[in-house]
């Protein structure tokens, strides 16, 4: 869902990847472009998500300058909180971002007068039972294998309904978002980055169907381990737990939402998606339909 943006911004947050050339220095620059307009800002280090964490009260707005784990990191961040998410790309592959470091200074008026649109985006909430903390997904819950040398055994349930045991190196359970990322490098198909429905690919498995399931938007995925099984949980390529023999995870879709800010229109996507996955044939000379 799109939702049209009408307040100005009044409290905004600045936040960089300090490994990404330039950001560090961006992010001063566009702090005190931002003071220069009478608006609240404050800046921290994606490294140091508790300087992030002490400001984040009263924010609208935050500003991530790096590539999309920064934008990730920054959505767990917020999750829960009315603040919009602008992405902004240092030169890295990214398919969450909006702007380009080259051009957020001259767009710096829009973002702070509450031009554009907020997209929302679906996230996803992980509980292991036993374990005393819930993990928020933006792209994917990935349970995978602990050793490099062997897979493991897992069953998938869908709403209680058995649909699957594999022998594998992992299972991924992603959103939309998420489809773009490691699922699609494993086989997974694309979706819409608004869509509310989730994906389930199995990676590498042994003997067994490799096609990704798409779920409709309220499905539970239950994945459990076999016995003599150990695994690790990995929530958007962080937050590492390990888990052993009949361990269970439970992926449902979170009441949480992640809110970006969009210039660009939604069919962009499609445009950006072609690019960056090389979908054009180098000559080809057709022309789109009227």
């Amino acid at each position: 869902m799109t939702q049209a943006v009408r307040e100005p911004h009044k409290k905004v947050g600045i936040t960089y990847n300090p490994r990404s050339e330039g950001a560090a220095e961006l992010a001063r620059t566009l702090r005190d472009d931002i003071e220069a307009r009478g608006v609240r800002v404050w800046l921290a280090d994606a490294d140091e998500p508790e300087a992030e964490r002490a400001e984040i009260e009263g924010s609208d707005l935050m500003i991530c300058l790096g590539g999309d784990g920064t934008v990730l990191r920054c959505a767990r961040v917020v999750i829960g909180l009315p603040v919009v998410i602008l992405g902004v790309n240092m030169g890295r592959l990214g398919f969450l971002t909006e702007l380009n470091g080259s051009e957020v200074r001259d767009r710096l008026d829009d973002v702070l007068s509450g031009k554009g649109r907020i997209e929302e985006r679906l996230m996803l909430d992980a509980t292991v039972p036993g374990r005393d903390t819930t993990f928020h997904a933006l792209n994917e819950v990935v349970i995978g294998r602990a050793t490099l040398s062997r897979a493991i055994q897992l069953a998938v349930d869908i709403d209680d309904i058995r649909v699957a045991d594999y022998r594998c190196d992992g299972v991924i359970i992603a959103t939309a978002t998420g489809s773009t990322a490691y699922a699609l490098s494993v086989g997974g198909p694309v979706l819409h980055p608004e869509s509310r429905d989730v994906v389930v690919v199995p990676v590498a498995p042994h003997l067994a169907a490799r096609h990704a399931l798409v779920l409709p938007r309220g499905e539970v995925v239950h994945v459990t381990l076999e016995e003599r099984q150990r695994a690790v949980l990995s929530v958007d390529g962080e937050a590492d737990l390990d888990l052993c023999e009949g361990d269970s995870v439970f992926v449902k879709p979170s009441q949480h939402r992640a809110h970006f800010l969009r210039f660009h229109p939604r069919t962009d996507f499609y445009k950006r998606m072609a690019a960056q996955l090389g979908w054009h044939r180098p000559g080809g000379s057709a022309q789109p339909l009227p």
